[in-house]
């Protein structure tokens, strides 16, 4: 459901998901007694970030802009009481360390997903229409009919899938039923029968066998110890030659060079995504020059309309912690040591950090 805070200090439509932003908790937070500090100096040995982790209570982090919590910065930090995620997707967290340090995890739920959902839809028609090249043909000066569409199909009759129909995946499958696809979908929790009649799904428990029907395939699952680099070497080979893959969820769920050489040898005809591995990736990162693919920074849930429905989230959030009361369950990835809410149904115990030390974001000066 909506967060809901008691109040909030900015107007919905302000640009909040920034430094000078700061989620509009200044005034809330510090008016509750707390320091408020609000850093981009997130990246290496003693950045900023970890200058303050020593005496931090509570570290808030954006999925779009990540301070890892690794095993190490979590014991940098003996007073933390709770790693809140300021939108979905807690994995720039080691939930393990968190769990042996009896630190909360909790994210935002639903906050931003049909904006990612949305996110998905465009990537996938800009995909299958080769909107992208076309788009820069024109921007050149050009009107190369034949370029433009030599790559071009319409994507109704198209069968596309998604892995995992939690809020955002089933979000995708409701957008592209108008579009009269063959809609596909695997989750370890099946959809009810008349969700399933409504939009006219095929439920696979496998979705290494499904990918091998498919024409477009999106992936919507968290990533944990479970699902980093379920895309590799060996399950490429199960996609349908000339299929298109669109991730929006997190870019360690692919294996890097597997998704450039697939482009490359023509096994996939597109890639697109927001997400990437590390988060900023670095200027000569392998995704920014690969071909065919559509990627953006990490922007499908970060939507001005977005960022005001997070930004009260966390406000919500914080108003529990600081008045002693429990935050609501679905909320909850993490609680006293052991999965909870949100965090028992999508995650597993253990790390996906590891290699974050790679990130490049900005630094102080």
């Amino acid at each position: 459901t909506t967060p809901n805070p008691k109040a909030t200090d900015y107007t919905p439509g302000e640009l909040l998901g920034c430094v000078s932003g700061g989620l509009g908790l200044q005034k809330f937070v510090e008016e509750a007694g707390h320091e408020f500090v609000v850093t981009a100096d997130k990246d290496g040995k003693g950045c900023e970030f970890e200058q303050h982790l020593v005496d931090a209570n509570y570290v808030i982090s954006q999925p779009f802009y990540p301070a890892y919590l690794t095993k190490e910065r979590i014991e940098m930090a003996p007073n933390l009481k709770a790693a809140i995620t300021a939108g979905i997707g807690s994995d720039h967290v080691d939930l393990q360390a968190a769990i042996d340090n009896a630190v909360d995890v909790c994210e935002v739920t639903f906050c931003n997903s049909i904006s990612v959902s949305e996110h998905v839809v465009m990537m996938i028609l800009a995909l299958v229409r080769n909107y992208i090249p076309s788009h820069e043909i024109a921007k050149n000066g050009g009107w190369n009919i034949a370029d433009c569409v030599q790559r071009a199909y319409d994507v109704e009759g198209m069968k596309v899938g998604t892995v995992a129909a939690g809020r955002i995946g089933l979000a995708v499958l409701k957008r592209m039923h108008p579009f009269d696809c063959d809609l596909h979908y695997c989750d370890r929790h099946r959809l009810s029968r008349e969700i399933e009649e409504q939009y006219n799904l095929t439920y696979w428990d496998d979705w290494k066998k499904m990918v091998k029907e498919l024409d477009v395939v999106t992936l919507n699952c968290p990533l944990h110890a479970e699902t980093e680099h379920m895309v590799n070497a060996e399950t490429i080979k199960l996609f349908k030659c000339g299929a298109y893959l669109v991730n929006t969820a997190r870019g360690k769920l692919c294996d890097r060079d597997v998704i450039v050489k697939a482009l490359e040898e023509g096994n996939l005809a597109g890639y697109a995504g927001d997400v990437w591995f590390p988060q900023p990736p670095p200027s000569d990162h392998a995704w920014r020059e690969m071909p065919f693919h559509g990627m953006t920074p990490h922007t499908s849930g970060t939507t001005l309309s977005a960022q005001n429905r997070y930004a009260a989230g966390t406000r919500e959030i914080l108003e529990c912690y600081f008045a002693g009361k429990p935050i609501r369950e679905p909320y909850q990835i993490v609680t006293n040591g052991a999965l909870a809410g949100a965090g028992v149904h999508s995650y597993t115990e253990g790390n996906a950090t590891g290699g974050s030390e790679e990130a490049v974001g900005k630094h102080s000066h």
